[in-house]
């Protein structure tokens, strides 16, 4: 069929009409043309003809190409899969939900969803695509909030001279200790707030297997409040204690001068980190950094209760771990003590 109207280049079968198609279709129909002749014109299906008919009559007999064209433009930029962010709605708002009520990191989100089964591995995102998202501003997370990622070593160098170790050094702890694998091991450290004589200090200590962080509010940083601390948890833990506090590895500051003498009542075994080395001890010293969300330097310890540290040290230990699988502190450290306590 050769008509004026008819299209210079034919209409590809499987491809979607063009302007010039509903063109033809306008000028065929309009002299009463049949769908299927119409179709044969344009080389495409008669069903075609007849849902862009659908599409693009302005009255019960009048089609429009102009119109057909309006419409199919509209339903295209509606169609399509919606974004990632979108579909995943649900999980973006639980990842909301812990980050602000619960102080959760991004990753820790993923990670407990996933291991407690809250959410399955195709209702949610990637830890790096939160991240992501938090970039673009997507999320009413920003980058401020995320305290990790902010963070800056702007500190310079500079050369110390030795200081002297109290007692048994770090070298001599055994393989067994670094590698976590065995229960009662912890590292030791003071927090300051003001930094003056006249203000509390916190004694903190990380349990290297399972993570489980104690602050312990004591007087002063002097090395009889220290002991005097030790000596409550010795109480507290009585014959348990040697389970418990296999070793002990602190720093060489003066308020845990001391601190051996625990070799003398029990069989805790007491190390000394190299000088200026916080990470021969980088469990406590991690989670000093977080007390550090809660307590700024600067403040003076003093005016936070013992309900106020119990409330962060429960926070601590309630943080899922990506390195225990996702699992909290608190719960290994129960398993560990319900395994301890069931011994004859």
């Amino acid at each position: 069929m050769d008509h004026s109207y008819s299209n210079t280049k034919p209409h590809q079968k499987g491809k979607h009409l063009k302007l010039n198609d509903r063109t033809t279709i306008q000028e065929l129909h309009s002299k009463g043309y049949s769908n299927r002749a119409i179709a044969r014109e344009l080389n495409c299906s008669p069903s075609t003809v007849g849902y862009e008919l659908k599409r693009g009559t302005v009255s019960v007999y009048r089609y429009k190409a102009v119109e057909g064209q309006s419409t199919y433009e509209l339903h295209r930029s509606e169609c399509g899969r919606k974004s990632l962010f979108l579909r995943r709605h649900k999980f973006i708002d639980y990842v909301s939900h812990c980050f602000h009520n619960h102080g959760w990191s991004l990753d820790a989100c993923v990670g407990y969803a996933l291991a407690k089964g809250i959410f399955q591995k195709d209702q949610v995102v990637s830890t790096k695509t939160l991240y992501n998202y938090v970039d673009l501003g997507l999320m009413d997370i920003k980058n401020g909030d995320l305290p990790e990622k902010v963070k800056r070593n702007t500190k310079t160098r500079r050369a110390r001279v030795n200081k002297r170790i109290l007692g048994r050094s770090i070298d001599e702890r055994s393989p067994r200790v670094e590698s976590r694998k065995d229960f009662g091991h912890w590292e030791c450290d003071l927090v300051l707030g003001h930094k003056t004589k006249d203000d509390d200090v916190l004694l903190t200590l990380c349990e290297r297997k399972t993570r489980q962080f104690f602050m312990i509010k004591i007087e002063d940083k002097t090395s009889a409040s220290v002991m005097k601390a030790f000596d409550k948890l010795r109480e507290y833990y009585g014959s348990k204690w040697n389970q418990i506090f296999k070793s002990i590895t602190t720093d060489n500051g003066s308020e845990f001068a001391d601190l051996s003498d625990l070799e003398q009542v029990s069989k805790t075994l007491v190390y000394y980190a190299h000088p200026y080395t916080s990470c021969d001890k980088g469990s406590v010293e991690r989670h000093n950094g977080l007390i550090r969300r809660y307590i700024p330097k600067g403040d003076r310890m003093d005016k936070y209760s013992v309900e106020d540290i119990a409330k962060i040290e429960v926070w601590c230990n309630s943080l899922p771990r990506k390195i225990l699988n996702y699992k909290t502190p608190e719960e290994y450290f129960d398993t560990e003590l319900d395994r301890i306590y069931r011994r004859r």
